[in-house]
């Protein structure tokens, strides 16, 4: 099934930590915080004006985002759980260093 986000909403997959474990204690799933790091999968059109003019989203699918802890309506589609929040929610693009650089050598 394939979901498209309305407007200025969009879907993301929360990017699971790997599981370290200090000092041998092993830290039940349901006492982990959730992960503030998610994938984008689908984005809507835009936010309207009063005008009409629809503004385009900043984030593309495929980038990596940084969002708040409890940002969004949690969803589930063919098993898997996903995040639907508004663009507003987004603290920000991760880029990796060679982005960043602008592809600089």
């Amino acid at each position: 099934m394939r979901v498209r986000p309305l407007h200025d909403r969009i879907l993301v997959k929360r990017i699971e930590e790997k599981e370290t474990v200090k000092g041998g204690i092993i830290i039940p799933d349901t006492a982990k915080e959730k992960p503030q790091e998610a994938e984008v999968i689908a984005v809507g059109n835009g936010k309207k004006t009063e005008e009409g003019k629809i503004i385009p989203l900043d984030v593309k699918a495929g980038e990596h985002i940084l969002l708040g802890k409890y940002s969004g309506t949690e969803i589930k589609i063919d098993n898997q759980e996903y995040l639907i929040i508004r663009e507003d929610e987004v603290l920000g693009v991760l880029e990796s260093a060679k982005q960043a650089a602008g592809g600089r050598k």
